[in-house]
């Protein structure tokens, strides 16, 4: 059976009944192995488990219509803690112990950036279906690592397009609150790259640590500054307090929030509505965008997950998993070499558009943008997720 007709069966949302997380002694010589690398405790954990839950569900549907040429797909979870050193040694262990055939990880950028020259000398293939940091693919493809491949947006793509909407929105002083880390100070460094062809510019710059709850002094100056906007590109755990806050410092329905930190998830827009009425987010993927294939995912894991709601880490290994399935269909092969081939042909029929990859290995995918609107998000547009390279 084709991975076409699979498809059609997926939206039908016909699920299997069994669990395929495998243990390695469970794992059967003709099966295809997919090793999933993810942060599955720690801080980051709640991110690992959507990840291993939305890629379950891909490989359950994939097998119930008959797997790959009869071939079933079994998935090894590995811990990487979020850490690269964890990373790096989850990875090790997939490749010399499990003997995966495939590699998908990791959530975070540090690790993913660990894991690309590991899996690169082992000859194996790596799916990234969730890291943003736009170095991964400026050294893929043809930057060097043939074996790496992101099905992401890069945090390049996505400071553009929220700055190139914001601008278009009348914002154009933007005050910077980002947490201090390769994620939060990367999408400032992509923005500012692109700030004087747009007529903006930032009136000031803070970052935060992980785990700081106290942003009274930063609003204060943000306020008594010439700022039009506050641009966040944070954590989720955290965009909460900041917008709590802005109503305590006189912020709230005067500066918008620009950027990205979860603006659109209900916890974060009930923690403090007033402050998060016009917030601009580009996400990769929401629950509430209204394609049919997306509306079925959705239903579907709600039901297989006891109502859970999918985040996008959840959809996006589904997605890439299915993706993997149709390129080792298409190359008849798990030969890593053969599915590269594939991968770099493929027009991937997503629920959120065509996919292809450029010659560094980058999904070129939509990006939605939205804005919350009402206490509610709504899915303002998309743009073309594409990466104008340059040097590093």
């Amino acid at each position: 059976m084709t991975v076409k007709t699979e498809r059609a069966i997926l939206r039908a949302g016909t699920l299997a009944l069994f669990s395929v997380l495998a243990l390695p002694n469970l794992v059967k010589a003709q099966d295809i192995v997919v090793g999933l690398v993810s942060p599955n405790s720690g801080a980051n954990a709640r991110y690992g488990a959507f990840a291993q839950r939305g890629a379950a569900m891909a490989a359950e549907e994939i097998n119930v219509g008959g797997g790959i040429d009869g071939r079933m797909i079994k998935i090894i979870p590995a811990d990487s803690i979020c850490t690269p050193v964890e990373g790096v040694s989850a990875t090790q262990r997939l490749i010399s112990q499990d003997e995966v055939d495939f590699i998908i990880g990791d959530i975070c950028s540090s690790v993913t950036l660990a894991m690309q020259p590991l899996v690169e000398d082992a000859g194996k293939l790596l799916v990234n279906a969730a890291s943003s940091n736009p170095e991964i693919t400026y050294k893929a493809g043809v930057g060097g690592y043939q074996h790496s491949f992101r099905n992401y947006p890069t945090d390049e793509i996505r400071a553009k397009a929220v700055a190139e909407y914001a601008v278009e929105k009348g914002y154009s002083k933007f005050a910077v609150l980002s947490v201090d880390s390769d994620y939060g100070r990367g999408a400032i460094t992509y923005t500012r790259k692109y700030l004087d062809e747009l007529g903006a510019e930032f009136v000031s710059e803070d970052y935060y640590k992980e785990g700081e709850v106290d942003f009274r002094s930063v609003l204060t100056k943000i306020r008594n500054s010439e700022a039009d906007s506050i641009m966040v590109y944070g954590l989720a755990d955290t965009t909460p307090i900041i917008a709590r806050q802005m109503i305590e410092t006189g912020l709230a329905g005067k500066l918008p929030l620009l950027g990205n930190g979860e603006f659109s998830a209900e916890a974060t827009i009930q923690a403090a509505p007033k402050a998060m009425e016009g917030a601009i987010e580009a996400a990769a993927w929401l629950p509430g965008y209204d394609s049919e294939g997306s509306m079925a995912f959705v239903a579907d894991y709600k039901a297989k997950y006891d109502g859970e709601e999918p985040n996008n880490h959840a959809y996006g290994h589904w997605e890439t998993m299915h993706m993997l399935a149709e390129a080792v269909d298409a190359a008849d092969s798990t030969d890593a070499e053969a599915v590269i081939a594939a991968l770099q042909g493929i027009q991937f029929a997503s629920p959120m558009g065509t996919i292809t990859f450029d010659d560094h290995h980058q999904a070129i995918r939509p990006l939605l943008m939205l804005e919350i609107r009402e206490g509610e998000p709504v899915i303002t547009g998309s743009v073309a997720g594409e990466v104008t390279y340059s040097e590093q």
